[in-house]
């Protein structure tokens, strides 16, 4: 069988192109923050087009959505393969829908050519990958790997004071008549399809990377406390005035930990300051640290580091930082990359190793089963905008590959012969 008839690239397409107008924004992005109204309709949306195959909807407590194309053997653990559907606020139309899209075109293809795979295989599509509204993100993925408890989960509330459990409440009343499973499993493998949010492949002109793991990531809120005072009128030697406090922390983290070497990342993305007012001394001070390294000990040095920076140059405001997010490097199961280079090279696909420099919900599943992820390129290697681009062929290329992947393992006696 050939690349061309592995799927159905048109509808592969249409389908993506579909999902991108809901939350489409007048620049041409995506704005379908996680539990949101615009998630609810692109859940019916692939439910639709899921029931319309064949395949059995699902969800869990996490707000995790299934759909599984039953196999013979219903007992033995299936292949899990799928990404996300939620963006960022000003976000594209391919980071995460792309391969919640592709995993459900390679599940109905197989169906199609195939008939019944030997064990059920089930397309995911995870709740809150991105954390923009919900923070930290992954949520639903870390759930389902037992990384997270859902207490803490449905605790957390966004800026408008809504929490994760109302938002999870809501999802679920909007679809009254969808079975629920329980909350985790372990699957045989679970695959991911994603555009590579980095400008390598562009630039060696390889349409497939062959994602060797991820880089390790930690995240922090950082609080600090000041007092209010009126601009005009309290002496520069008695304010606490919080926001002078952030500029030297700021400028101390960066200065240390920003400079540690060529491959540090490190971020200060969020930032609210309370009153906000022109003419009142700021008294409180939140932001967000997001710090990225491929080596771990790397890593956990930088981290270590953030909460004396921050106390160090904090006088005469207080402060307090918060970890939320540790995540180390992980690296992704050396059969399934092979397979997924043989593919490629079965396919004449220009192909390479890579090593993902953001984040995806694969880290997780990767500590409860062999896990792998295909990246296709997008255009200057920009993401997490509303311009987002990746050309059709390099979808089709990228949901081709992993369709024959999953095909190989789908069809086998046993995954083990599959991956030999």
């Amino acid at each position: 069988m050939t690349s061309q008839t592995l799927i159905n690239a048109d509808r592969l397409w249409s389908r993506l192109m579909a999902l991108a107008e809901i939350g489409g924004t007048p620049a041409g992005g995506v704005n379908r923050q996680a539990l949101s109204d615009g998630e609810i309709a692109a859940w019916r949306c692939v439910i639709g087009w899921a029931l319309d195959a064949g395949l059995t909807p699902s969800t869990d407590a996490a707000g995790n959505l299934f759909l599984t194309l039953a196999g013979r053997d219903r007992a033995a653990p299936p292949i899990l393969l799928g990404s996300h559907l939620d963006s960022q606020p000003t976000g594209g139309k391919f980071d995460g829908a792309a391969g919640v899209m592709a995993a459900l075109e390679a599940t109905v293809s197989l169906a199609e050519q195939s008939g019944t795979p030997a064990r059920d295989v089930m397309v995911v599509a995870w709740m809150n990958e991105e954390g923009s509204r919900f923070a930290p993100g992954m949520m639903g993925s870390e759930a389902f790997a037992g990384e997270r408890d859902m207490a803490a989960i449905r605790a957390v509330r966004d800026t408008d004071g809504t929490s994760v459990g109302e938002a999870l409440d809501r999802l679920h009343q909007a679809f009254p008549d969808l079975p629920h499973r329980p909350l985790g499993f372990r699957p045989a493998v679970y695959l991911e399809l994603h555009i590579e949010q980095g400008p390598l492949l562009e630039a060696a002109v390889c349409t497939i990377g062959i994602v060797t793991g991820i880089q390790g990531k930690k995240t922090f809120q950082v609080v600090v406390e000041g007092a209010e005072g009126h601009a005009g009128t309290l002496a520069q030697q008695e304010r606490r005035d919080a926001l002078a406090s952030f500029a030297r922390m700021a400028t101390a983290l960066h200065d240390e930990i920003g400079t540690i070497d060529a491959d540090i990342k490190f971020t200060i993305g969020r930032v609210a300051v309370v009153p906000n007012a022109p003419s009142v001394v700021p008294s409180r001070v939140s932001f967000s640290i997001d710090l990225r390294h491929p080596d771990n000990a790397v890593l956990d040095a930088a981290g270590a580091r953030i909460a004396a920076l921050c106390r160090e140059n904090a006088s005469p405001c207080t402060v307090t930082v918060t970890p939320l997010v540790d995540a180390t490097s992980n690296a992704f199961d050396p059969h399934l990359r092979a397979s997924i280079a043989e593919a490629s090279r079965k396919q004449r696909h220009p192909a390479m190793a890579i090593l993902s420099a953001a984040g995806h919900d694969a880290r997780h599943l990767a500590k409860i089963c062999p896990a792998a992820m295909v990246f296709i390129p997008c255009r200057d290697g920009a993401s997490h905008v509303e311009h987002e681009w990746a050309e059709p062929d390099h979808v089709a290329a990228g949901a081709s590959v992993l369709a024959q992947v999953l095909r190989e393992l789908a069809l086998a006696g046993s995954l083990s012969s599959a991956r030999a």
